[in-house]
């Protein structure tokens, strides 16, 4: 049975009930006449060993929210009931109210009550054994051990549980802070990867549908051959699009959720959000040309394997360049692919469009470029240079490089 909310631990209602019950067990010790336990004074009435005992329960009704006050009431009313012979009622009780004060006092509390516990605990041994002359009066420090040094013992060693306990839970609760900031880290880093990849998926047949559709829309008098084939590079750059996008769906999906197989499950290639490769560039070039942008391509060294994570970051930053040249530039843009011992170098310059035509961009090509380039410890750059608009990447293809 689970005790009523005002019984709880930490709360007032407990301490009163704590502090009532000592008093019925000390009056009843009172009535069974457990006083007094030494007899220096035989002719001290009974009912004077009552204010002390009241004072005690009223020491372990503070233990929470005064415990020095409950120490100091309950250390005073010991001493006066010891000096009218000792009621063992008021002793006892005196013992619960230094547990609680190493309980809930400061710590310099108990450490000061430690040591005088085990000074008096000393002082007794000795007192017993030169006034009885005798190794058997060490028996003389005995009460003091059980009535004092034995519930700080206990109290101490409560409270360092205690204290633990709640270090333990302290850290426990750091440790879930740091690994829900990490899940949220986690989780933000692959919300941007997601969304650099379907930008740069997207991106440059966007931008060919919107050149070729403003074409048709702002030239007047295209025949027929002219505005099918601006429509037919239209169409195809849709298609192309909606497969891109509907392949890194695909590979977003959790294996079993429905909507389509794991990539490459039959032994088939894999699509292009996986598979792009530098070495395709080729492909993205005809594209980009088909869409209107005369691209040179000069390669540089002898191409070879790549590591994936470089290789699919090049084809992406080629792919968003020539997209860039494609909506802001003047026509025209130079590709050269450089392959080194230890790295791999794109660039890619073009005229820029002069007024500023261009379609709109949310300038988030750049910064994908850029991530892509550091996340692989490479280099990358972009703006004007010698008249021309430039972008240069670095990207190392091995470890020591």
């Amino acid at each position: 049975m689970r005790p009523p909310p005002w019984l709880g631990s930490g709360t007032r209602g407990r301490d009163l009930t704590l502090a009532g019950a000592s008093l019925a067990g000390g009056l009843v010790l009172w009535a069974l006449g457990w006083q007094p336990q030494i007899r220096p004074h035989p002719e001290v009435p009974p009912a004077l060993y009552l204010p002390p005992l009241l004072a005690m329960c009223v020491a372990v009704g503070l233990r929470r929210v005064a415990p020095r006050t409950s120490l100091a009431v309950g250390t005073g009313a010991l001493v006066a009931d010891i000096a009218l012979g000792g009621s063992l009622g008021t002793i006892l009780i005196y013992t619960q109210v230094l547990y609680d004060a190493c309980v809930y006092g400061p710590p310099r509390l108990w450490r000061w009550l430690l040591r005088v516990t085990i000074g008096l605990s000393l002082v007794g041994a000795v007192v017993g054994v030169l006034i009885f002359d005798q190794w058997r009066g060490v028996a003389v420090g005995v009460p003091v051990v059980l009535a004092g040094l034995l519930p700080v013992l206990t109290g101490v060693s409560v409270r360092q549980y205690r204290d633990q306990a709640a270090a333990e839970r302290a850290r426990a609760e750091q440790t879930a802070r740091l690994v829900e900031l990490d899940r949220w880290q986690a989780v933000s880093a692959e919300r941007a990867r997601m969304a650099r990849e379907l930008h740069d998926l997207v991106a440059n047949h966007l931008s060919a549908v919107a050149i070729h559709a403003t074409a048709v829309l702002s030239v007047k008098g295209l025949d027929r051959g002219q505005v099918e084939s601006a429509l037919r590079v239209i169409r195809e750059s849709s298609v192309q699009g909606l497969a891109e996008m509907r392949q890194m769906i695909e590979l977003l999906r959790e294996p079993g959720s429905g909507g389509g197989r794991a990539p490459g499950a039959d032994g088939g290639a894999l699509p292009e959000a996986v598979t792009a490769r530098l070495a395709e560039a080729d492909r993205l070039v005809e594209r980009i040309r088909a869409a209107g942008l005369a691209v040179r391509v000069r390669t540089d060294g002898t191409p070879g394997p790549l590591p994936v994570g470089v290789d699919l970051a090049a084809y992406r930053i080629v792919q968003e360049s020539l997209t860039n040249a494609l909506k802001h530039g003047a026509g025209e843009a130079e590709l050269t692919i450089a392959y080194r011992p230890a790295e791999v170098v794109l660039t890619v310059e073009n005229p820029v469009r002069r007024g500023g035509a261009g379609l709109p961009g949310a300038g988030a090509g750049l910064i994908g470029m850029r991530e892509r380039a550091t996340l692989l410890a490479g280099r990358f750059s972009a703006g004007p240079h010698d008249g021309r608009w430039q972008v240069r990447a670095a990207l190392p293809t091995r470890e020591d490089g």
